[in-house]
């Protein structure tokens, strides 16, 4: 008998690794996806700290950085989704954070 897509269990993000230049992201089922940080252009503009400072969402369906309001999930990693944010939406966020540093 066939097996549905609808009946395979996708698998969870156990682990989360954030470099320079990749994001790592372990899943239940063995595999790790790399991608470059690029892709995720606030996770690029975050420091090391904010990018280490992250938690699973949905019992490990995505994984959330709440100090930069980043939320990736599983689905889209594994589908190769890149950032879908405008620049507009990208250039007010910068903006923000510029004021948040200059104590505004």
């Amino acid at each position: 008998m066939p097996i549905l897509a609808s009946e395979i269990e996708a698998p969870r993000i156990i682990d989360v690794r954030v470099t320079e230049d990749t994001l790592s992201v372990d899943l239940s089922d063995g595999r790790t996806i790399c991608v470059p940080l690029g892709w995720y252009p606030r996770l690029e503009r975050a420091t090391p700290e904010e990018r280490a400072n992250w938690r699973l969402i949905g019992g490990g369906v995505g994984v959330h950085w709440e100090s930069i309001d980043e939320d990736l999930s599983v689905e889209g990693l594994l589908a190769g989704r890149r950032s879908g944010e405008s620049q507009a939406s990208f250039r007010k966020w910068l903006e923000g954070r510029g004021a948040r540093r200059q104590g505004g």
